[in-house]
């Protein structure tokens, strides 16, 4: 008694690759202009959250931290006789990286009219300008 074997054909298998390629590039595009668009958005949250422990450093010691305090000022606190109001600390963790790992710029005085100071993550190419993903996020 013969046994007849069952399998599928290199061609079979080249329509199976090709139908799941096509729709990976169908599928992937999207998926991955989703991931850029969350990381903007967790940028502009972390922007928040600092900020707001800036306005609360700013209201214990009536003033935004130095350009020399940086942002490190929210975390521990800069010098016992430089800041004797200070209460912190303002964050539970020293402040992160932006989402793709450049570390936030603080300026102050602001460069902008009407704000105090500048907080910014300059995007996915870590330089200021841009569009899209690469663009400046701010405070």
């Amino acid at each position: 008694m013969k046994i007849k074997q069952r399998g599928f054909t290199l061609l079979e298998l080249l329509v199976v690759l090709l139908i799941i390629g096509m729709l990976v590039a169908y599928v992937g595009p999207k998926y991955f202009g989703e991931v850029g668009k969350s990381q903007r958005q967790v940028a502009a949250a972390q922007i928040e959250g600092i900020g707001q422990a800036l306005d609360q450093f700013r209201v214990d010691t009536n003033h935004y931290p130095t350009m020399t305090e940086g942002l490190a000022a929210l975390y521990s606190a800069p010098g016992t006789s430089s800041e004797p109001n200070w209460n912190g600390p303002y964050l539970k963790k020293p402040v992160p990286p932006d989402p793709w790992g450049n570390a936030y710029v603080y300026t102050i005085p602001s460069a902008t009219q009407g704000k105090d100071y500048d907080l910014i993550s300059y995007g996915s190419d870590g330089q200021a300008g841009g569009t899209g993903d690469a663009a400046d996020i701010t405070n």
